[in-house]
This record gives structure tokens, sequence and C-alpha cells, in this order.
């Protein structure tokens, strides 16, 4: 009982997640001008570059979420250990290794610390996944394994 009420709180702070980075997505463009005029004149000057970055990095991650919501409906209904959640994992790998490199390439246009600790965090997510990805792989297999022995 207890672990279905996470589930569910889980599945509502990824919906959340979802939604909200949809938003923000749209609204890239007005914030990062917005953006432009607080931080720095570097950071204006190079506006299309850097709207770019974030734009295909904001598609990645939501990307990200939506695989974390198919994950979530599996996991909700009780057979989680599938090869679309490997699918899934391996996907968000790609991903998260793909943010690693646009904000690699950031540090040449207007570099700051924050993005080293966003290089490494997206870097230690696509290790994480993948890692995910063959353990779910591994137990399927073990599943199957066990299935037909019955």
């Amino acid at each position: 009982m207890e672990q279905e009420r996470i589930n569910k709180i889980t599945k509502i702070i990824v919906d959340i997640m979802f939604y909200s980075g949809l938003v923000v997505f749209v609204t890239l463009p007005w914030t990062l001008k917005l953006a432009g005029i607080y931080y720095s004149k570097n950071f204006s000057e190079h506006y299309l570059s850097m709207l770019f970055i974030f734009a295909a990095a904001g598609i990645f991650g939501i990307i990200i979420i939506a695989q974390l919501r198919r994950m979530m409906k599996t996991v909700i209904s009780g057979a989680c250990f599938v090869y679309d959640n490997v699918r899934s994992l391996e996907i968000m790998a790609a991903l998260s290794l793909s943010i690693t490199v646009l904000f690699i390439i950031k540090m040449f246009v207007v570099p700051t610390p924050a993005t080293v600790i966003i290089i490494l965090v997206f870097f230690i997510a696509a290790l994480f996944s993948q890692v995910l990805a063959n353990v779910f792989a591994e137990a399927i297999r073990f599943k199957e394994e066990n299935d037909l022995t019955i």
C-alpha cells in the first residue's frame, strides 16, 4: 500500500516535470532574452547559439522525462522488467550523453561554472542509465529463463 502511494506521488512529480518542461521550452526564446539582460553582455551576444544549445538540450530533457513517464506506467502496472524499459533507459543514456556534448560546446561559447556541473551531472546520468539498462536486460533474461523452467 505504501509503495503504491510512493509510485503515484512519483508519477505526479514526473508529470509535473514533463509539462513544466514543455512550458519552459515554449517560452525559451523570451526567457533567454530576459536572462541576457540581467546576466552579461557576452550572454546576449551569443543569443542564437545559446538558444540552439538550450533548445536542443530542452528537447532531449523532455524526451528523457517522457521515457520516465513510460517506465512509471510499467512500474504502476507491476510489470517493470520488460524490454521496453531497457530501450527507454538506453534512449535516456544516449540523450544524457547528447546533453553532455551540447554543454561541452557551450563551454566554448559562454563558459560558466554551472556548465561544468551540468556536464558532470548529465555524464553521470548517461552512465547510470546505461548501467541500469544492462541490469534490466540481465534481469529480464533471468526472468525469462526462470519462466521457461517452470
